[in-house]
């Protein structure tokens, strides 16, 4: 089950997509968003760079808070617009 949560505060969107998967350990947490790291048996570990990227050229910020065993919440904020 996942779930997908849009809000606006403080003239900021932000976007969280939550699981209750496997989770993510500390390791895995510290690497997640650099470029070429996967977690996926035949990911090529771009899409979280890139998805920070974008995010950060926006004015924003991308992040991720997650245990093992108790799934994972990314979240994504961008300035809201003007």
């Amino acid at each position: 089950r996942i779930l997908i949560v849009i809000e606006a505060a403080d003239h900021r969107a932000q976007l969280t997509v939550t699981d209750h998967g496997v989770g993510l350990d500390a390791a895995q947490l510290a690497r997640l968003f650099e470029p070429f790291f996967t977690t996926k048996p035949d990911g090529l570990g771009l899409g979280l760079p890139i998805c920070k990227n974008i995010a950060e050229q926006l004015g924003g910020r991308i992040g991720v808070d997650s245990a093992v065993g108790a799934g994972s919440c990314f979240w994504v904020e961008i300035p809201a617009g003007k």
